[in-house]
């Protein structure tokens, strides 16, 4: 058996709604680990899922119609869904984890009935502000201007009948846990911990672990009515899913304590303070790190379905490639950071590194290789001192690579990588192969050489780049011709592991040069779009405040009207003009501004409601006598106007009371 082992996990997501590419960016710089410890020789476990419980999801599932099971079915399992997306984004789980799972509801009773025989759960009663969204309990102290400090939103009272948990008994030594080891991850997070949840005025308080507002949870088997608190029920996947109080697995031997914790800075003190909290109730080892990374913004604004800037990630996959967006959200943004997405960005990365230096480099030596060599390289003995400074930059790159993967800090080790790949290119500039070629007879074994520096330097390179772009580099593998005992880490350290009789097929390019601004139009009304979609289906304006007393109320003349002719005003795009049977044996005209709604012809013969009893005003030089009625309103961000019409037997003239 293997003994070096790694086990890492990345936040099992919540399926209220639809992902985003800030989802996918937290799995994805796990993937990438993931693949990075595998690459090295380790044994890992790599651990994903849903967490299915809790009353943001019954209120959904009310409001779909549906059960709550069915709605996180929908969610995860459907087409679009999270397992769709996360195979889309090539993400190597080894294990999928859903909190309705019957062997993880099995544990969670069990662990809940552990603590309380324990007497760290005690029974009370709740009362305070609770975000739902959020799922998050919190003190009036705590809130931000009165509203979520997580999320922002609103929050609402509770009060309920409910079991605690003594989190003020673990609060020293969980205080010592975050200052004086390494456990939370970037440094930046522990103080706002300490301070804000532990050394805060009145200290560490108990936390409410069970909810009997509603029934969506892992019921407490003992009390009839209590569900679990969602955040202890998600928690303890980690432990479940491998095996822990449960026979579905029985790999905790093996994987725990987790080495890393990959979570979102919104979810950091639950990780950082109650999980382990619980773990030293349950005299249960302690996962080695959390590492709580940052946001990605989306033009400086936090992506939310509600604004309606989310980012799909299967748009972006679908017109750049999935390696190409797995790359971007890793080379971009430092992980313990914020950062923010643009589509100009995107772009601009893929324009940059993969187009114009990996896929250059790639694509320029191997198109050399065939046209000078007919992709078979001759022996190559001659060496030049421009050789040495390439051989040593690309030797030694694996040690750097290492140790900023080893600090999860996927930038830095991605930069490392481009510095090879852009003296590379230079070193093409350098060396102008196309000019030895011109003879070759007497260059040939130095042009070879060349060649072959080139190529090796893109083996090591493209070994480097596969926990980040793996189907990517299995083509630079197969397009330079690198033996699978080429690709390997071991093989990453030594130079001249290509073998001189490679054979060398200059494929398609890998990553094609995009039009920066036709590609940014493009988006940007694909993105518009989805605004729109975001808003609300309806929105209908105020009522007014201010009253309006009966009697001059009464002195409006509403009136059914049956159009006779209708006709669009010339020079005015807005206007239509009524001639309208009123009822009094003369006609009455009418000019109204709804063109943008109704044509001409399709409105004569309706019966309509007008107020007749308006002083005439002038329009576009032509009288109208009166104003007709409609209603308005606002759907999807567009206003929409449409007339009231009335039964056509009322006679023309009835009065509106």
């Amino acid at each position: 058996m293997n003994d070096k082992k790694f086990y890492i996990t990345t936040p099992i997501y919540y399926p209220s709604g639809k992902l985003h590419i800030g989802h996918a960016y937290c799995t994805v710089a796990t993937d990438a680990m993931a693949r990075y410890k595998r690459l090295c020789g380790y044994d890992v476990m790599f651990l994903t899922g849903t967490d299915e419980h809790g009353q943001k999801i019954e209120d959904k599932a009310k409001e779909a119609g549906v059960t709550p099971q069915q709605f996180v079915d929908n969610i995860v399992a459907a087409p679009g869904g999270v397992l769709d997306l996360w195979k889309l984004m090539n993400i190597s789980y080894d294990r999928f984890i859903r909190t309705t799972d019957d062997y993880h509801v099995e544990a969670i009773q069990k662990i809940f009935k552990a603590m309380y025989d324990k007497g760290d759960i005690y029974k009370g009663s709740y009362k305070g502000k609770y975000c739902k969204p959020c799922e998050s309990f919190w003190t009036e102290s705590q809130l931000v201007d009165g509203k979520c400090p997580d999320c922002g939103r609103e929050v609402m009272d509770a009060e309920e009948e409910a079991y605690f948990f003594r989190a003020s008994k673990y609060a020293s030594r969980v205080r010592d846990l975050l200052l004086n080891t390494g456990f939370l991850e970037p440094k930046s997070r522990v103080n706002e911990m300490v301070n804000n949840f532990i050394d805060c005025e009145g200290g560490l308080q108990d936390l409410c672990v069970s909810r009997t507002s509603f029934t969506w949870g892992v019921p407490v088997d003992f009390d009839p009515g209590h569900v679990v608190y969602v955040w202890l029920d998600a928690l303890f996947n980690y432990m479940t899913a491998l095996g822990y109080q449960n026979s579905r697995y029985d790999d905790l031997d093996r994987f725990w304590p987790a080495d890393v914790h990959f979570i979102g800075k919104e979810i950091v003190r639950f990780h950082a303070i109650y999980w382990p909290a619980f773990l030293m109730s349950l005299d249960l080892p302690l996962p080695k790190k959390v590492y709580g990374h940052g946001w990605l913004n989306f033009n400086g604004d936090k992506m939310s379905k509600s604004k309606g800037n989310v980012v799909d990630p299967h748009l972006l996959s679908q017109r750049y490639g999935v390696d190409a967006l797995r790359f971007f959200l890793l080379r971009s943004f430092p992980f313990g950071s914020d950062g923010n997405f643009t589509n100009e960005l995107l772009i601009q990365t893929i324009n940059t590194d993969l187009a114009n230096d990996l896929g250059n480099l790639v694509s320029r030596t191997t198109a050399m290789a065939e046209k000078y060599f007919s992709g078979k390289l001759p022996e190559a003995k001659e060496s030049a001192e421009l050789d040495g400074e390439l051989i040593a930059l690309a030797s030694g790159l694996r040690g750097r690579y290492e140790g900023q993967m080893e600090k999860f800090q996927f930038q830095n080790a991605l930069e490392e990588v481009f510095k090879v790949i852009q003296r590379a290119n230079k070193y093409i500039d350098e060396n102008a192969p196309w000019a030895l070629a011109k003879d070759l007879e007497a260059n040939s074994s130095r042009l070879a050489a060349v060649l072959y520096n080139l190529l090796e330097t893109v083996r090591i390179c493209a070994v480097l780049l596969t926990p980040f772009m793996p189907e990517s580099c299995e083509r630079i593998f197969a397009q330079i011709g690198a033996e699978k005992s080429a690709r390997t880490w071991d093989s990453a350290a030594q130079w001249g592991v290509l073998s001189a009789a490679v054979s060398v097929v200059k494929g398609e390019n890998l990553f094609p040069r995009i039009d920066l601004a036709k590609e940014l139009a493009e988006l940007e009304a694909i993105q518009e779009e989805a605004r729109k979609a975001a808003l609300p289906a309806l929105e209908i304006e105020p009522l007014a405040e201010e009253q309006v007393d009966f009697d001059t109320f009464c002195k409006s003349d509403f009136r059914a009207v049956k159009v006779k002719d209708c006709q669009s005003v010339k020079k005015s795009d807005k206007l239509l003009k009524f001639t309208l049977d009123d009822g009094t044996g003369a006609d009455r005209q009418i000019l109204s501004g709804i063109a943008k709604w109704y044509r001409p012809e399709e409105l004569i013969g309706k019966t309509l409601v007008a107020i007749v009893n308006l002083p005439p005003r002038k329009m576009m030089g032509q009288e109208s006598q009166g104003m007709l009625i409609s209603a308005v309103h606002t759907e999807k961000g567009e206003e929409v106007l449409h007339l009231l019409m009335v039964d056509g037997a009322i006679p023309a003239g009835a009065k509106l009371c």
